[in-house]
C-alpha cells in the first residue's frame, strides 16, 4: 500500500536526503521535487504564445528518486489554460500511471497520445495510447515480448512510431565494478509501423555503446543496473535516429538500417568537437528543430552528481566538420536544478516551452531568453507542452 504523508514531512525528508547526497558529490543542491500546493501561475506575460498547457499530475514512472517518501497524488493527463484552469482530464485505472502526454498527428488528424502503465526503477512497463479525446482508438507496444517504456512514443512520417523499451539481460559487469554474472537493463529503440504493429527496425544500446561509458553514480549489485537510460528518440533531417541516453550524458545520431553511430555529442567518447558553452549532463529530450540545430533539456544533475544549473539548450550541429557550437542556453531565474525528466518544445513563434521535470515548474522563454510564462506544480511533470485542443 502506498504511504500517504503530509507535504511538509515530505519536504523535510527530501531536504535531508538530497542534502546528504550533495554534500558528498557537489555543493549545489537539486531543486526540491515537491512544489506548490496546486498549479500556481507566477508569470503570464501577454507577449507569450497562445495555447493551453498539456502536462501530467502524480509521480511519473520516469522519475529517478532517492529513497525518500513523497506525497501521494492521483496520476492524470491534464489540459489546462495558461491561467491554470483544467479543461480536460484523463485519469487511468487504479494502479496505473500516465506520462508523456501531448498532441500528435495520426492518419492525418490531431490526436492525444500518452504512455500508460506501471513504474519499474526509473522507467516504465506498459503501452502507448492514441486517443481522439473521447475514446482510445489505438494502443501500441514494440512487439517481440517488449513493453513500451515511459520515455518515448513519437509519431513520425510514414505512419511510424519511435518507442523506447528496457530489457533486463545478464551481463559481465566487472569492467564497472560489478559481478561477472550481473543483471543490467539494455535499452532498445524501436521503429514500428503503427497500423500493423510490425517492427521496421530496432537499435540495441548494448551492441553499440560500451557499458564503461556509463556515468551512473550507482554501483552494480543485486538490482538490475541501468548503464544507459535511454530517454528520447527523434529523427534527424536525413531520417536517422537521434537518441538521448541520460546515464552516458550523450546524444547519438544512429543509422536505423545498419545501427552504426554516425556521430556522438557529449559523453566520454564524443566524435563532435564542442565549442565553449556546449556542456550538458544527464540530459533529456534531444531533437532537431532545424536542418542543423538540436535542442535538449540539460538536467545537469543526477541527484547524487550535480554539475550546474538545469537549462534549455540549443546547439548547432556541423556533422560534416565534426563540430558543435552553442546557440543559446536558457536557465530559470530561480536557479532550478532538475535531477530527472524535462523537455524543450520550440513553439511556432520561436519561443521555447520548457518542462523542468523533477523541479516542479513549467516555463516559456521568448527568443531573447526572457521568461514570459512560469507556473509551479505540486510535483514535476515528465514533459510539458503548449498546444491547442481539439
Amino acid at each position: 500500500m502506498k504511504r500517504v504523508i503530509p507535504i511538509s514531512i515530505a519536504v523535510s525528508a527530501v531536504v535531508a536526503t538530497l542534502g546528504a547526497a550533495a554534500a558528498v558529490a557537489s555543493p549545489m543542491l537539486p531543486t526540491l521535487p515537491v512544489g506548490a500546493l496546486s498549479y500556481t501561475v507566477n508569470v503570464n506575460s501577454p507577449t507569450g504564445a497562445p495555447g493551453d498547457v498539456f502536462y501530467t499530475t502524480g509521480m511519473s514512472a520516469a522519475a529517478v528518486l532517492p529513497n525518500i517518501p513523497l506525497p501521494a497524488a492521483q496520476p492524470s493527463n491534464v489540459i489546462a489554460t495558461k491561467t491554470g484552469q483544467a479543461i480536460w482530464r484523463y485519469t487511468p485505472p487504479n494502479g496505473q500511471g500516465v506520462s508523456n502526454f501531448r498532441t500528435q498527428t495520426y492518419q492525418g488528424r490531431k490526436v492525444l497520445t500518452w504512455w500508460q502503465g506501471t513504474s519499474v526503477g526509473g522507467h516504465g512497463t506498459g503501452e502507448d495510447v492514441i486517443s481522439d479525446g473521447r475514446r482510445i482508438i489505438r494502443t501500441l507496444t514494440p512487439g517481440d515480448g517488449l513493453t513500451s517504456d515511459v520515455h518515448e512514443f513519437r509519431l513520425v512520417s510514414g505512419g511510424r512510431a519511435l518507442i523506447t523499451s528496457y530489457r533486463p539481460v545478464t551481463a559481465d559487469l566487472r569492467s564497472i565494478g560489478g559481478p561477472a554474472n550481473g543483471t543490467m537493463y539494455d535499452c532498445i529503440a524501436s521503429v514500428v509501423d503503427v497500423a500493423s504493429g510490425r517492427v521496421i527496425s530496432r537499435w540495441d544500446a548494448r551492441q553499440h555503446v560500451p557499458i564503461t561509458d556509463t556515468e551512473s553514480a550507482k554501483t552494480p549489485g543485486d538490482a538490475a543496473f541501468d548503464p544507459f537510460h535511454m530517454n528520447s528518440i527523434a529523427l534527424d533531417p536525413a531520417g536517422n535516429l537521434i537518441i538521448s541516453m541520460r546515464n552516458t550524458s550523450a546524444v547519438y545520431d544512429v543509422n536505423p538500417s545498419t545501427g552504426v553511430i554516425n556521430w556522438q555529442l557529449g559523453g566520454k567518447h564524443p566524435t563532435l568537437r564542442a565549442d565553449a558553452g556546449v556542456e550538458f549532463a544527464f540530459q533529456h529530450d534531444a531533437e532537431f528543430v532545424g536542418p542543423n540545430e538540436i535542442t535538449l533539456f540539460n538536467d545537469n544533475s543526477s541527484g547524487a552528481d550535480t554539475r550546474g544549473l538545469s537549462s534549455a539548450e540549443a546547439i548547432h550541429i556541423d556533422a560534416a566538420h565534426h563540430h558543435a557550437t552553442l546557440v543559446h542556453n536558457f536557465t530559470h531565474p530561480a536557479g532550478l536544478v532538475s535531477f530527472a525528466m524535462g523537455n524543450v518544445q520550440t513553439l511556432p513563434n520561436g519561443d521555447e516551452f520548457v518542462g523542468w521535470g523533477m523541479a516542479p515548474h513549467i516555463s516559456e522563454f521568448d527568443r531573447a531568453g526572457r521568461l514570459v510564462y512560469d507556473a509551479s506544480l505540486p510535483l514535476g511533470s515528465y514533459r510539458a507542452f503548449l498546444d491547442t485542443w481539439p
